[in-house]
Formats: structure tokens, C-alpha cells, sequence
């Protein structure tokens, strides 16, 4: 019986889609739900895995323009008890041997869940799996000796993925030679959109910095008993979330956008937070973070992160935002301008915290700082929103209790008032 794969679509409006992987090769045995391929739109990506077990006959390259709909390949299930891909002749495999040992440090090398859950049930290990099962081929040492030796290669599985799929944009590049690769779906949008956002929006970015003092000495004396509690650990991306949410409240417009010539403004707040997957940064949104807790924010942020590098976050879970916080410093950013993401009408900007001499009651001490920047679109935020906004987050971090205050005094609080 032969089945056919279509593409799926990846989104609503989307018709036309892009191949960007094979985890497979032509003519491989595969077995039910195994990851087949990855699809590519403009706006996410998209696993597809097979619906049964079978021969695998690949009709679309990588990189080629597809229609949603399309048969992307065929499972012929005749084949489905084979244990053998045909192609793989026995001779061709030979053991890899080397010595075992239990202080070899395989921390780099990432499993994909589904080779993870194979392995629990073959009772294999990583070290059984890199010890004897893995197959050197000419085109591996290829390409590690045409490698710039500061171009380490860690992952040894996406090496091999790399050059199984027959990626005819890409080519093996001798140093001093140009290699020409073809724009991705995502970042031919994305180019797009960077270009869109500079000459439809009157860009703006203000700065302010942070004595991040108070932050880190509650992270420190409550860590441990948070993680036993949460199973998760504080991050500052949760603190910034909620100073961020405060603060959009009390200057809606900040969280505003324009619709033609009406200002929509939203009385709720939906935050997009940057999280790395294995197509870099992506930006999924927690939804109504005015109701959510830290302990909420960083268990859903473990969880996109989690999803990211599985390549499992949905459309929905990266579209909606109304406002989005980028985390340069994780790259070691001292300052940066991030660009909006419209239709939103702010960006907070986030960077590397860094020990220096600042005045404090007028003598000079050494405090953890951070420099922290909001785009805002001119259009709809006046100057003075934007820099009290940040005002706001400042007088939040720098002393994380007035988060809980929800912009009001003591005093208020205990008059009632």
C-alpha cells in the first residue's frame, strides 16, 4: 500500500511553504510517527512524522517553493517489517571502536525525543550509541577537514542530518572561496519586516539603567527554596515581565497599536519573550501576564523553551503580542536599539549586567548594573510616556516589593484609598 505525505499547513493564510530538512534519506525504512521532515513558512516551522512504517520515497527537495497540500513524499508500507534500509549494505558498516570510558563528557551532544525514546526502549545508552553504532562516512571527514579550526562541531547528529538530506544549496566551501545560500522563508520575512518597520514607524529608542543589586541578593537567598517549591528557577526574565506588566497599565499606550487611523488600545497584556530553539531566537507570548505570578512566567518560559528546542511551538503560541522584551545580554550586549515588532508599538530591551562605579549617597561604590532601552513607534507614544515607562521598571527592579503594589504607595494600600 502506498501512502501519501502531504505538507500540512503551518498557519492560517499560508499557502506556500518551504522544506528546510529531511530527517530521513530516499529509500530509508521508517517507522510510525518517526520525524520525517521539517517544514519552513514565513512565520514558524513545522515537524511532519509518518503515518506508518514503510519504505520512504522523497518527491521535494530542500528549499524548494511548495503548495500547502502537496505530496512531499510516499511510504510504500509493503516494506513496513524491514529492518534494514536496502541501501545499507552490511559491509559498508564497521564498528567505531573506542575505549569506554565513564568520565567522557558527552554533555554536548544533543538527542532529538524521539531517538530519546528509542533508546529507552532498546535499553542503549549515549555511550553504547557513540561507541558502536555510529557510521563514519568519507563526506563526515570531508567536511570536518575543509572546517576552519574555530568551527567546532558538536552536534554529531545534525552533522549527519546535514549531509543525508541532499541540500542542493549548499556546498562544501573551501576558504576563499563565496558560498551562495538561499534566503529561508522565516528570514526573507523577517527581512522584510526590519525594512517594513523602519520606514512605516517613527522609531524612537529611550535608555535608562538598573542597580540590579536588589534582584540578585533575592535570587540568591530564595533560589534554592523556589526550586524545591517550583521545580524551576528564578530568572530575571520573570521579574522584567511583571515590572514590564505594571508598567504598561499605567501607560496603556505603550501597549497600544494603530489599526489605519484608530489607536487600539489593549487592557490586558501579552508578552513576547525571545527563547533560543534550534532556528535561533524565537519569540512565543505569554498570554495575560497582569494574572500571572513569577512561579507562572518561569515555569511557562522552561516550558516555550523546552518546546523551542524541540521545534514544537505552535502559531498561535508566537503570534498575538501586544508588547515584546528582547534579552541582548545573554550575548553579552552592553546596549542596543531593538526594533519593534509590529503592530506593536514597544520593544524592551534587556542587556549584560556589569560590576562598575556609580555614585551612591555620594561616595562611589562598585554595583551590578544593567542598561536597559525601549523602542517605541513616536506616532502614538510621546517622549514623556516612554521614558516614565521606563522610569517605572526601574523603580521596580531596583526594589522588587513595588511590584506588588500595582503602582499605588504603602500608604494607599493600607488606607484603602
Amino acid at each position: 500500500m502506498i501512502i501519501e505525505i502531504k505538507v500540512p499547513t503551518p498557519g492560517e493564510s499560508i499557502t506556500e511553504v518551504e522544506i528546510a530538512h529531511w530527517h530521513v534519506k530516499d529509500g530509508d525504512i521508517v517507522s510510525k510517527d518517526q520525524e520525517l521532515f521539517e517544514v519552513e513558512s514565513e512565520k514558524a516551522t513545522l515537524n511532519v512524522t509518518a503515518e506508518a512504517s514503510g519504505k520512504i520515497e522523497i518527491l521535494k527537495n530542500v528549499r524548494e517553493s511548495i503548495k500547502v497540500g502537496a505530496i512531499a513524499c510516499k511510504i510504500d508500507t509493503a516494506y513496513a517489517n524491514n529492518t534494514q534500509t536496502p541501501e545499507i549494505k552490511k559491509q559498508d558498516i564497521q564498528k567505531v571502536e573506542s575505549p569506554k570510558t565513564e568520565t567522557e563528557d558527552l554533555s554536548h551532544v544533543k538527542i532529538t525525543p524521539l531517538a530519546k525514546k528509542l533508546m529507552q526502549e532498546k535499553n542503549l545508552n549515549l555511550q553504547d550509541i557513540i561507541n558502536g553504532y555510529r557510521r563514519i562516512f568519507k563526506e563526515d571527514v570531508e567536511l570536518i577537514a575543509n572546517l576552519d579550526k574555530t568551527e567546532v562541531i558538536n552536534d554529531t547528529k545534525n552533522t549527519q542530518d546535514n549531509l543525508s538530506q541532499n541540500d542542493t544549496n549548499k556546498t562544501n566551501v573551501v576558504k576563499g572561496e563565496k558560498e551562495v545560500v538561499k534566503m529561508s522563508a522565516i528570514r526573507r520575512k523577517i527581512a522584510e519586516r526590519l525594512v517594513a518597520v523602519k520606514n512605516e514607524t517613527a522609531m524612537l529608542t529611550t535608555f535608562n539603567e538598573l542597580d540590579m543589586s536588589a534582584l540578585i541578593t533575592i535570587r540568591k537567598q530564595f533560589q534554592e527554596i523556589f526550586v524545591k517549591k517550583y521545580g524551576v528557577k528564578i530568572g530575571y526574565m520573570s521579574f522584567f515581565v511583571k515590572a514590564a506588566t505594571n508598567a504598561l497599565m499605567l501607560y496603556p499606550e505603550v501597549n497600544a497599536s494603530i489599526d489605519g487611523e484608530n489607536i487600539v488600545y489593549h487592557r490586558f497584556a501579552d508578552i513576547g519573550v525571545a527563547v533560543q530553539s534550534q532556528k535561533g531566537l524565537v519569540v512565543p507570548v505569554l498570554r495575560d501576564t497582569e494574572n500571572m505570578s513569577l512561579a507562572d512566567i518561569e515555569l511557562k518560559i522552561k516550558e516555550f523553551g523546552q518546546k523551542g528546542m524541540a521545534n514544537k511551538l505552535s502559531i498561535d503560541e508566537m503570534t498575538g503580542g501586544t508588547f515584546t522584551i528582547t534579552n541582548g545580554g545573554i550575548f553579552g550586549s552592553l546596549l542596543s536599539t531593538p526594533i519593534i515588532n509590529p503592530p506593536q508599538s514597544g520593544i524592551l530591551g534587556m542587556h549584560n549586567i556589569v560590576e562598575r562605579p556609580v555614585a551612591v549617597n555620594q561616595k562611589v561604590e562598585i554595583r551590578p548594573m544593567m542598561y536597559i532601552a525601549l523602542s517605541y513607534d513616536h506616532r502614538i507614544i510621546d517622549g514623556k510616556s516612554a521614558v516614565s515607562f521606563l522610569i517605572k521598571i526601574k523603580e521596580q527592579i531596583e526594589n522588587p516589593v513595588n511590584m506588588l503594589l500595582q503602582n499605588k504607595k504603602l500608604e494607599e494600600i493600607l488606607l484603602g484609598i
